[in-house]
């Protein structure tokens, strides 16, 4: 058995590090629950090759953009798989989009919020980006709920995935050094 890669980062209840092809166990856990996937398949459970399609996806994207990708989360307590978080390119645009899915036993908890605000901060303090979106199904209440306690707020509709989604937006405070 490979040895997982190292934390990428941490919060105060969550570590999350880089994806290998040896949680695609994980994955597909948590693509199965129709309860995770109502806002995304419409409840139907992702077919496996799908599922190992993404994870070469989001393997390959670490290198080819530095700073973002999608990373398996755990709890620090336990190392127990929660789900995943990411900060990535969102179609067609070249918005940062931050994101995550998480196994339906961790929600209600504050994981969301807490991984989704600790990202925004990375992706302001540390990668200097200017923008991020969210972007959810438009009855995803609870999602949309998470992304305005992440600092996003709701700017209507936008056009992505070839659907048309809640958008939420938030921009990198201004300091006096800008």
């Amino acid at each position: 058995m490979k040895r997982a890669p190292p934390m990428w980062l941490e919060t105060l209840r969550l570590e999350l590090r880089e994806f290998t092809p040896e949680d695609i166990g994980d994955l597909v856990r948590l693509d199965s629950d129709p309860r995770v996937l109502k806002y995304i398949n419409g409840g139907k459970p992702m077919p496996k090759r799908e599922i190992d399609a993404a994870m070469r996806r989001v393997t390959r994207y670490y290198a080819l953009y530095s700073g973002l990708g999608v990373w398996r989360a755990s709890l620090r307590s336990s190392g127990k798989f929660i789900g995943w978080y990411c900060l990535k390119y969102c179609p067609p645009t070249t918005d940062i989009e931050v994101g995550y899915r998480l196994l339906h036993a961790h929600w209600g908890h504050g994981y969301a919020t807490e991984g989704a605000r600790a990202l925004v901060d990375y992706a302001f303090d540390d990668l200097g980006v200017t923008r991020v979106i969210g972007v959810t199904h438009p009855g995803n209440k609870a999602s949309q709920h998470v992304l305005q306690k992440a600092g996003l707020s709701d700017l209507g509709w936008g056009n992505y995935y070839d659907r048309r989604l809640r958008l939420f937006a938030c921009e990198r405070p201004r300091t006096g050094e800008d």
